[in-house]
């Protein structure tokens, strides 16, 4: 009986000090295993009396029984432990600050393309696109400039040979679509891209630029529908309540043409700097499409007409933004581009 109540003592005494997993599993296979003490214990019953086994090997029984009672109660709580302890160590600390993803913004160039092409889809234009090497035939042939005009002066560009140039302006696109039209009518187009001319860039200059020009043809188009057009455009582009003027002016494939002044979106046509306290901005050049352009493409100017009118997108984003320098839209300054994150 003594040694069944040591062997209990020390049982116990190594579960209570066991503090893991592994030693709990050492304390069960030292006991309850095939050598173990109580496996030991049920061997002494040889040398007892047939009166004193019963009692004996219910007593061993009700040994292992407590001591695996035991050793299973703990094996829970070392577990439990163990699983806090995992928890523990792979918890998030949501007090701490998240990583940030740099995430882009669009181009101001492009959310002023974006803005245009929505304003004229929702007009009933067609957005069209054209190479940007392009022939002299569709850049100035077509568009009433031929090879000895003057006007060629003023888009000097670069020169693939002597048939074939980076375009000057997106005119070209509109005559690949007059003819592509093969006569059918209306046509209303709003052309956007990139162009190139030999300029020295600078603050207001640069050697490639964007444009967005609209052409619409059709029967009995006239100025007045050009200017109403413009209103709209002025209107959408820099704030409700802009008025705009026409100025006399010349372009080869226009007659008559103009240039179109909005009136000041800073000092409301007060005068400011600005506006150099005139209270007009010139903003882009038009037109009535010119009847040779027409007949080239062949329409008759006599049974249609059509208006034409073109805008530089890096001139409406510097008034719009009061960007004072068109380098700035090319040299990818993140803390320029930054500023623009939405929509005006």
């Amino acid at each position: 009986m003594e040694k069944i109540e040591q062997v209990k003592s020390e049982a116990l005494l190594a579960i209570e000090k066991a503090n893991s997993l592994e030693e709990i599993n050492q304390v069960k296979i030292t006991y309850l295993g095939k050598k173990g003490p109580i496996q030991g214990l049920m061997k002494e019953m040889k040398h007892l009396s047939k009166e004193e086994k019963p009692k004996f090997g219910a007593l061993v029984n009700e040994t292992k029984a407590t001591i695996s009672n035991l050793i299973a109660e703990k094996i829970e709580v070392l577990n439990k432990l163990a699983i806090n302890e995992k928890m523990k160590a792979d918890k998030i600390d949501i007090t701490l600050p998240g990583f940030n993803s740099k995430v882009g913004t669009l181009h101001p160039l492009t959310m002023i393309t974006q803005e245009i092409e929505d304003l004229f889809i929702g007009m009933g234009y067609e957005v069209a696109e054209g190479p940007e090497v392009e022939s002299d035939l569709y850049n100035f042939e077509r568009a009433n400039t031929p090879k000895d005009h003057p006007a060629r002066d003023m888009q000097d560009t670069f020169y693939i040979n002597p048939e074939t140039l980076l375009r000057t302006h997106t005119t070209a696109i509109q005559m690949r679509e007059l003819e592509a039209a093969n006569g059918k009518l209306p046509i209303k187009l709003i052309c956007p891209g990139k162009v190139y001319r030999r300029d020295d860039d600078d603050a207001t200059h640069s050697h490639q630029f964007m444009q967005a020009e609209g052409l619409v043809v059709g029967e009995n188009i006239t100025l007045s529908d050009l200017k109403g057009t413009l209103e709209i455009l002025a209107n959408k582009m820099f704030g409700e309540g802009r008025k705009i003027r026409f100025r006399p002016s010349y372009f080869p494939f226009t007659e008559p043409s103009v240039e179109v002044d909005v009136s000041c979106h800073m000092c409301n046509g007060k005068g400011c700097s600005v506006c150099k306290n005139t209270g007009w901005i010139e903003v882009l050049g038009a037109g009535m499409v010119h009847p040779n352009v027409l007949k080239m493409a062949g329409f008759d100017p006599d049974k249609c007409s059509g208006f034409a009118f073109g805008v530089g997108l890096e001139r409406i984003a510097m008034l719009k933004y009061g960007i004072d320098d068109i380098r700035n839209f090319y040299i990818n300054d993140i803390r320029f581009l930054d500023n623009f994150d939405r929509f005006d």
